[in-house]
């Protein structure tokens, strides 16, 4: 391999010769073997956005020579659309704050807009990745906003998903409108409930998440870029802050506030970690819900059997004609990683001291990894499992008519003792709780057989007039 010569303030380094960074992000390169993993998408194409609108605002407020803007601008758009996401070769886990990741941005726009300009890669004097790329910011500044933004594009696609999970449910809750089942509370039987109402609750719950994501997104608006070194805007032009993030909002197309507390935006990570909370609370949800899928889905034979999910894989390498779960299963462990991927960042929001939180880069990797596989995992849950489930209608109406807990329907008429009666007498001889009251004649067979209908315990409903009546006379 080719190398080229750099040159910093700690002395001289080769560089690979066709590499658009430069000999900082060699060092970080050296220095941080740990993962192998590399910088989310979304975080690079952001930092593409910050450089280009404070390449637009150093250019307006006449702080950097024209053409040397208009290079970073054509630089930066190419990073944005991921033409350049090769260069970006720094472990995410890396030295704190996010330098290592803000450098590798600044030599490769710096060497792209050189070369864009007829110079060579390496060669500062045209474009300096921190006099011209750099001018007005600092990492501190920079990469908050980074992961900001970048959380944001990313929450947007989990919500997209998030959405059409729960149209899938809200479409199953329609066709299974219809089908009575048991209810199970304890994981024991329950009043009859209508398998549709158990899946549109899940729609709901994924309603009320995505609610929670959106809601997380309104912190992550307020940016403070423009806060250069610690807050106070040191090295910056007093217009400059409102107008770099006036341009931010223009080219990324997300609607940012410029913070009216740029100590808070450089100190405090609270935006971060709603958002991850947002995420986990999803990802809560959806190990909740698949578990429950499961359940219903076991057997075939010697489980509930309610419901049937599409067939993916053989799910045995020794019994034959066995079929998993795949798909709940699957989310419930990606669920796992997102849980504690919110543990860590956790831990990161809360590791700051005085003027900067060092741990960022810990934060932005787990908030973006959590949106990724939760925003893949919902799409395929809801494509491959939910569009595909089935009812067993036949097995649902039989636990719907034999669980012991409609006697609880019989309570306003002849009391919770006597209904408990008929209930144990139920377990103890196999019949149904219809065939005992009936047995009993403890109301008209017609009334009873009216308060016992399963379906109508599956909305409220006022105990019916005349049965009251009769008990009262009785």
């Amino acid at each position: 391999m080719k190398h080229r010569t750099e040159k910093d303030s700690l002395g001289e380094k080769p560089v690979p010769a066709d590499a658009y960074y430069g000999i900082q992000t060699q060092r970080a390169v050296e220095n941080y073997p740990i993962s192998g993993y590399r910088a989310d998408p979304q975080l690079i194409r952001s930092i593409g956005y910050i450089k280009k609108a404070a390449a637009l605002a150093n250019a307006q407020l006449q702080l950097i020579p024209q053409d040397t803007a208009r290079a970073i601008v054509k630089a930066a758009d190419e990073i944005i659309a991921g033409k350049l996401n090769d260069q970006f070769v720094v472990d995410v886990y890396q030295a704190g704050a996010g330098v290592s990741f803000h450098m590798n941005a600044n030599e490769v726009i710096a060497n792209r807009a050189a070369e864009i300009l007829g110079g060579k890669r390496g060669e500062y004097s045209t474009v300096h990745p921190n006099d011209h790329v750099n001018f007005g910011q600092s990492t501190n500044d920079v990469f908050p906003t980074s992961m900001r933004l970048a959380s944001l594009f990313a929450l947007d696609d989990v919500l997209t998903s998030c959405a059409a999970l729960e149209n899938s449910f809200a479409r199953k809750a329609k066709e299974f409108d219809a089908i009575l089942k048991s209810g199970r509370t304890h994981m024991m039987d329950a009043v009859p409930v209508r398998l549709g109402q158990e899946f549109r609750a899940y729609a709901t719950a994924m309603s009320r998440s995505g609610q929670c994501i959106h809601n997380s997104q309104n912190l992550l608006r307020e940016v403070g870029l423009g806060g250069s070194a610690v807050g106070t805007g040191v090295n910056t032009h007093p217009k400059f802050q409102k107008l770099v993030v006036a341009k931010l909002s223009e080219v990324s197309g997300q609607k940012l506030i410029a913070t009216d507390d740029m100590r808070y935006a450089m100190q405090s990570n609270l935006a971060m970690s709603t958002a991850s909370s947002s995420l986990r609370n999803l990802a809560l949800e959806s190990i909740r819900i698949t578990n429950d899928l499961r359940l219903l889905s076991s057997g075939p034979n010697t489980g509930l059997a309610e419901i049937l999910l599409p067939a993916l894989q053989p799910g045995s390498s020794i019994m034959p004609g066995k079929v998993n779960p795949v798909m709940a299963e699957l989310t419930a462990m990606v669920g796992f990683q997102a849980v504690g991927a919110d543990v860590t960042t956790a831990l990161a929001v809360q590791a700051g001291q005085l003027e900067l939180n060092v741990m960022m880069p810990a934060m932005a990797w787990n908030v973006l990894h959590s949106a990724r596989i939760l925003t893949n995992t919902m799409r395929v849950l809801a494509t491959k499992c939910v569009d595909g489930i089935q009812a067993n209608a036949e097995r649902c109406r039989y636990y719907a008519n034999a669980t012991i807990s409609i006697a609880a329907a019989l309570n306003p008429y002849i009391g919770y003792a006597a209904a408990a009666e008929i209930a144990k007498e139920s377990v103890k001889t196999g019949k149904t709780v219809t065939e005992i009251a009936l047995e009993r004649k403890l109301l008209d067979p017609k009334l009873m057989k009216e308060i016992l209908d399963p379906y109508r315990m599956t909305e409220p409903a006022a105990p019916i007039e005349e049965a009251r009546k009769k008990k009262g006379s009785g």
